[in-house]
């Protein structure tokens, strides 16, 4: 199973995501990647903002936690997603870490008609909205998109 930190990042009524094209299908993802053995969460998240966006962060709660389970590759990925703020630099994609094609500011409104991954977002709406702060516990329904 695959261990998978990252971050909801607002601006205004906005969230950070990055814009992936899987054959016809558009994905947004929230920002995030895989630990080293022995590092944090937290630590990895950080790393990663680092590496694929350039930017410094400050990781807050979990507000979220939920797996996927992809019968079709039998593949498990539990997600861990914190709140996070950019502490320094402006987000800007970096070629050589990401395979993501561009940085998109998601109007929290337009979560419901995208296709996200992790697939959350009712639940990021509801944090967004401070409606909702237990998170999620559990499978998360994600469809499975081939590349």
């Amino acid at each position: 199973m695959n261990v998978r930190p990252s971050a909801i990042i607002l601006d205004n009524d906005r969230i950070l995501t990055l814009r992936y094209q899987y054959g016809e299908k558009e994905v947004f993802a929230l920002p995030g990647g895989n630990p080293d053995p022995g590092e944090s969460l937290a630590d990895a998240l950080a790393r990663e903002l680092m590496e694929e966006l350039g930017v410094e962060v400050s990781v807050g709660q979990m507000v979220s936690c939920g797996e996927v389970i992809w019968q079709e590759v039998r593949k498990e990925t539990l997600h861990m997603i914190f709140n996070a703020n950019i502490t320094k630099g402006t987000p800007a994609l970096n070629p050589e870490q990401t395979t993501a094609l561009e940085i998109v500011w998601l109007p929290v409104s337009a979560l419901s008609s995208k296709h996200l991954y992790p697939n959350i977002g009712p639940q990021i709406a509801a944090f967004c909205q401070e409606a909702l702060h237990s998170g999620h516990i559990g499978v998360i329904d994600q469809p499975y998109v081939r590349s």
